[in-house]
């Protein structure tokens, strides 16, 4: 199906024209929502995530709605292939202004059956690729002019939830990770913010509320009315992460900013 280069907001238009976004985790989901929307806007989008084929499509997608994009398949775990994906991005693109960190995944279990293989691969996948991505794009900021990074953390960075230790661990050194950015870079012109979604209408999503359902937790859409009352669509995080990323929130940084219709607040 062909997704036209369009904006969730018409009354934002060109927020990004002429600047270079970097989306990890792209190719599917919030990410790929992201992605579009940051085209829509004007920018030139790169897409690192290590699902090729979905990748390139998106590549395709902008590109024959008159777009620029580029996509490179990485396995943002792996410290060489992230410095190469990068550099690639670099070299494409010229620059990176933006960087929407969203690369993540969940595991539900009960944490006395995780094992070690369980931990390593959340603490790769959330947290290693979060801080190598982060890294090196600071450093390429700090060298030239600043920058604004919007990171993808959950409610479940600062509230646990059963069978989902592992991935609340994660997400809250993500949450951290972003705040100390934020005071760390805010004299390069670099602000780091976060945005900290609910449940969501993805692959991602819907495979964790099966998950937990088949162990006795109700998390089907009937069953959300009490905590975020609907289910959350993947644009809506995506719009909350172009706002953070724009010029519109130029003094906002160290931000959480929370999509999940009042969910944590309600405790």
């Amino acid at each position: 199906m062909n997704h036209p280069i369009a904006s969730t907001n018409p009354g934002v238009r060109n927020r990004f024209e002429g600047k270079s976004v970097l989306v990890t985790g792209g190719a599917a989901g919030i990410g790929l929502a992201a992605a579009r929307m940051f085209a829509a806007e004007g920018a030139r989008v790169s897409v690192i995530d290590i699902q090729e084929e979905a990748g390139q499509a998106f590549v395709d997608e902008i590109e024959s709605a008159g777009g620029k994009a580029f996509f490179q398949a990485a396995n943002l775990a792996n410290r060489d292939q992230t410095n190469q994906a990068l550099e690639s991005v670099i070299t494409q693109m010229g620059t990176i202004d933006t960087l929407f960190n969203h690369a993540g995944t969940i595991i539900v279990k009960p944490f006395h059956e995780t094992t070690d293989e369980d931990y390593d691969r959340l603490m790769d996948i959330n947290l290693r690729s979060a801080f190598m991505v982060t890294r090196k794009v600071v450093q390429h900021m700090k060298d030239n002019g600043g920058g604004s990074i919007v990171v993808t953390a959950s409610i479940g960075s600062g509230k646990a939830f059963v069978y989902e230790s592992l991935y609340c661990i994660t997400k809250a050194a993500v949450l951290m990770l972003s705040n100390a950015i934020a005071v760390e870079y805010r004299e390069h012109g670099i602000r780091c913010n976060a945005v900290c979604p609910g449940f969501v209408k993805t692959a991602h999503g819907l495979r964790e509320i099966d998950e937990l359902d088949g162990l006795g937790q109700q998390w089907q859409e009937a069953d959300l009315e009490a905590t975020q009352v609907r289910i959350c669509e993947p644009e809506e995080v995506a719009s909350a992460a172009l706002f953070l990323a724009s010029e519109e929130s130029s003094f906002i940084n160290g931000a959480a900013l929370y999509v999940d219709n009042g969910w944590f607040v309600k405790g």
